[in-house]
């Protein structure tokens, strides 16, 4: 006999509240089943790891074909070439970001989520922290194996340089946090445009079309303006011989950074003003 027919009372059904641990959990759920996902970081660790140990690799076995001055160029920055792949691998990594976020507004489960948050922007800030951290714990390591191998191709020619050496360290960590924010530059922009195509062209136009059209304007205007793009000035943070104009690493990772927040910041105000 039921508690109900027994005139008793039903058992209240568990509330569970929403914290920000349990939509960070959510969210991690979602990410780690996405086909995807595991389709992007292991593009993300191909690119880094392989494109830096077959440029330092191919260096290497053709050495004295080179010319004197491709001996030259190489001897001044080694580092550059072991983390060659990091300039493609930034693509998968930012159509990543784009996808985690249009990826729901495609499928309609957006509205299922904030159904379940209704606040919405605690679910912002999850996707953004769950995606920073795993793109950074993949891209750390392909970065440190992409330098590692690379330097001992080198070796045999003894052109290589420590990760003692000033600037290594902050350089190839520096490859990973790269990769990290420009992630967070394309869930940004994803999150604003709210379509999946849109938002890769949006993505695909300003990091690698923008720069070489501003190199069509008076070289002033240029020198004035390229150092804080985007890319320009997150691409400073792992070199260790950065052009005469462009920012210090760390300042232009700031700007980076600031270009990320800002996409991130326009997403959080429109998402609460939008209907899904």
């Amino acid at each position: 006999m039921s508690a109900a027919a027994g005139g008793g009372e039903l058992a209240p059904r568990p509330q569970w509240r929403i914290t920000q641990a349990r939509v960070a959990l959510s969210e991690w759920t979602k990410l780690r089943s996405l086909r995807s996902t595991r389709w992007a970081l292991f593009v993300t660790v191909l690119l880094t790891i392989g494109i830096g140990l077959l440029v330092c690799g191919i260096f290497s076995a053709r050495w004295n074909q080179l010319s004197f001055q491709d001996q030259l160029r190489i001897r001044r920055n080694p580092l550059m070439h072991s983390l060659a792949g990091v300039g493609l691998a930034q693509l998968a990594v930012g159509v990543l970001g784009v996808l985690v976020i249009t990826g729901e507004y495609t499928t309609g489960m957006i509205r299922s989520t904030f159904c379940a948050v209704p606040r919405r922007l605690p679910v912002l800030w999850a996707k953004a922290a769950v995606f920073a951290a795993v793109t950074f714990a993949v891209s750390l390591p392909a970065v440190l194996i992409a330098f590692f191998g690379g330097q001992g191709f080198l070796s045999s020619h003894h052109i290589q340089i420590a990760f003692s050496h000033p600037g290594v360290a902050r350089a190839v960590i520096g490859a990973a946090l790269f990769l990290t924010v420009m992630g967070l530059f394309g869930l940004g922009l994803g999150a604003i445009v709210r379509h999946t195509a849109g938002g890769i062209v949006t993505f695909v136009g300003i990091i690698f079309v923008l720069p070489p059209i501003l190199g069509l304007l008076p070289t002033s205007w240029s020198n004035a303006i390229n150092p804080y793009l985007p890319s320009t000035a997150g691409d400073v943070i792992w070199t260790i011989r950065p052009d005469a104009h462009t920012l210090a690493p760390w300042a232009g990772f700031a700007v980076f950074c600031a270009w990320a927040a800002a996409a991130l910041a326009v997403a959080a105000l429109l998402m609460v003003r939008r209907d899904t």
